[in-house]
C-alpha cells in the first residue's frame, strides 16, 4: 500500500522564488480551457481553473498532513508514503517533524522533488535521513555553485551541494537537470555527472526545457527565455543514452527515453509483449501528441490496420487544447476518435473541432495514463513498465471494440481480384485493402 501526502504550496513563493526555466514563471490567468471533469453544459471546474495552475492557498498545517495521511492508511501499515507538494518541500517548515511522524521509525519516506533551495544549513540530510527519508528526487541543475546561484536562484548553494552529497551517500537520490543549451551542458554537465556519480547518486533524469506552446507553455507564459532556443526531444534522447554508457548511475532522458526499460512505450520496442493484448476487432483513430506518435504509430501498425495514428503539434499528451484540435486536418480521421484522456478542452469545444469538415464524428476521451513517464520508469524495472502498458493498452483496445465501427466486410460487386491463390469479388473501394494485404504477406496481387 502506498500513500501520497500533498503539503500544498505555490509555485514561485513557497520555493524560494521561481528558478529562471521554470514551467510556472510568468503564468497568466487566461480564458478557461475545459477538461475531462468538466459538466458536459458548463465549460470551467476546479482543476482546469485552479488545481492545474497549482493555484494553493499555500503549504498544509502539520496536523491536517497527519490526518490526511490516516485516512488513506485507516487500520494498515502503507509500505511507502511519498511526501510531495506544489512548491519545495525543503520550504515546509515542518518538515522534519511531518517525516518523523509519517514514517515513525517504520515507514520509508520518498521526498519527490525539491531544488534543496529551502536548505540553508549544511547539515540538515543527515536528521531527514534519520527520521525515515530513504528516496529524493533532487532538481539539481549543476553541481557548480554559481550557475545555481544565478539561475536556479539559490541564496545557500554550498549548503544545499553539502545536503545533496548526504543525500546521495545515506539514501537513493535521483538527480533531476532541466538541460539549457550553453548553460549546464558540455562540459558542465560532464563535471555535473562526475560529481553526482563519486557521491553515490542513484540515477539521473535529464529534462527538457519547455520555452513555446508546442512544448506545453499553455498558459500565456512563452518563452521563458527569450531567443533561447531548447533542446529537442531527441536531442535529450542522445545526450540521456550517452551519459548513461559513461557513468555509474541509471540516467533517463525525459520527455522520450529511459535506456534501462523503453519507456514511454516500452512496447514499441519490445514488439514481442505485443501477443498478451486483445485483439482488435474495430475501427477508429487515435490522436496523439508529436513526441508519442512515432511510438504510438509503430505498436498499431503491428497490430492490424483497424486503427490510425494521427498527431497534433503538442509534444505533450496532456497538455494538448482546444487549438491544437482546431489545427489538426481531418483528412485521415475516421469515425470514431480517441484522443489522450487529459486533455485541456472541453467535450463540447472537442466535438465541434472534429465535424467542422462536415462529417459526422464521435470522439471519446481515452485513458488517462496509456504508458510510463520517463521521469517515473526510473524507479521501476523493465518488467513493470511492460506489465502497466500492457494493462494501458488492453484497456483502449478494449474501448476501441466498444465504441469502434465494424470494418466493412468484402462484398459482392463488379471486380474480380486474385490474392495468391484465392480470388475474391469485391468492390473497387476495398481494394486498396487487399493491396495492403498483399505487400504485408508478401504474395502477388492480380484484377
Amino acid at each position: 500500500m502506498h500513500v501520497t501526502v500533498d503539503v500544498g504550496g505555490r509555485p514561485g513563493l513557497d520555493c524560494g522564488g521561481f528558478c529562471s526555466f521554470c514551467y510556472f514563471s510568468g503564468v497568466k490567468r487566461i480564458e478557461t480551457l475545459g477538461c475531462r471533469r468538466c459538466k458536459p453544459y458548463k465549460k470551467g471546474c476546479d482543476y482546469c481553473t485552479r488545481a492545474v495552475l497549482e493555484i494553493e492557498p499555500g503549504f498544509k498545517p502539520l496536523d491536517q498532513l497527519i490526518f490526511e495521511a490516516a485516512q488513506q492508511s485507516v487500520s494498515l501499515v502503507p509500505d511507502t508514503i511519498t511526501i510531495k507538494g506544489n512548491g519545495d518541500v525543503s520550504f515546509y517548515p515542518d518538515l522534519l517533524k511531518l517525516v518523523r511522524a509519517l514514517s515513525n521509525g517504520k515507514v520509508p519516506i520518498f521526498l519527490d522533488y525539491t531544488s534543496g533551495k529551502g536548505f540553508t544549513k549544511g547539515d540538515e540530510a543527515g536528521p531527514l535521513i534519520d527520521a525515515g527519508v530513504r528516496r529524493i528526487s533532487f532538481s539539481i541543475f549543476s553541481t557548480n555553485p554559481k550557475l545555481r546561484q544565478k539561475y536556479v536562484n539559490d541564496k545557500h548553494p554550498e549548503a544545499v551541494l553539502s545536503n545533496l552529497r548526504t543525500f546521495s551517500e545515506m539514501c537513493d537520490l535521483y538527480a533531476m537537470i532541466v538541460l539549457i543549451p550553453g548553460v549546464n551542458d558540455g562540459l558542465e554537465l560532464e563535471k555535473t555527472c562526475q560529481d553526482l556519480t563519486d557521491m553515490g547518486a542513484k540515477g539521473l533524469m535529464l529534462m527538457s526545457f519547455a520555452n513555446n506552446r508546442e512544448q506545453g507553455l499553455i498558459f500565456g507564459n512563452e518563452p521563458i527565455m527569450p531567443n533561447m532556443r531548447p533542446f529537442s526531444a531527441e536531442e535529450i534522447c542522445k545526450i540521456a543514452t550517452s551519459i548513461n554508457e559513461r557513468y555509474d548511475m541509471r540516467v533517463i532522458g525525459t520527455p522520450l527515453w529511459d535506456p534501462h526499460t523503453g519507456a514511454p512505450f516500452a512496447l514499441a520496442h519490445h514488439k514481442e509483449e505485443l501477443k498478451r493484448l486483445p485483439a482488435i476487432e474495430k475501427s477508429a483513430t487515435i490522436v496523439t501528441s508529436s513526441i508519442a506518435y512515432p511510438l504510438l504509430s509503430s505498436i498499431f501498425k503491428e497490430l492490424g490496420d483497424e486503427v490510425n495514428v494521427v498527431a497534433v503539434k503538442k509534444e505533450i499528451g496532456n497538455l494538448i487544447t482546444i487549438e491544437d484540435f482546431e489545427n489538426l486536418a481531418l483528412d485521415n480521421v475516421k469515425e470514431r476518435v480517441i484522443i489522450p484522456g487529459m486533455v485541456l478542452a472541453h467535450d463540447r469545444d472537442i466535438h465541434r473541432a472534429f465535424v467542422r469538415d462536415g462529417k459526422s464524428r464521435l470522439v471519446f476521451r481515452g485513458p488517462d495514463d496509456l504508458t510510463v513517464e520517463s521521469e517515473r520508469s526510473i524507479y521501476m524495472t523493465q518488467a513493470q513498465v511492460l506489465d502497466r502498458e500492457v494493462e494501458a493498452f488492453t484497456g483502449l483496445i478494449e474501448e476501441i471494440n466498444d465504441l469502434g465501427t465494424s470494418t466493412p466486410e468484402i462484398s459482392l460487386a463488379q471486380v474480380s481480384t486474385k490474392v495468391g491463390n484465392i480470388t475474391y469479388i469485391c468492390e473497387t473501394a476495398n481494394l486498396e485493402r487487399l493491396v495492403q494485404a498483399s505487400e504485408k504477406e508478401k504474395i502477388g496481387l492480380t484484377v
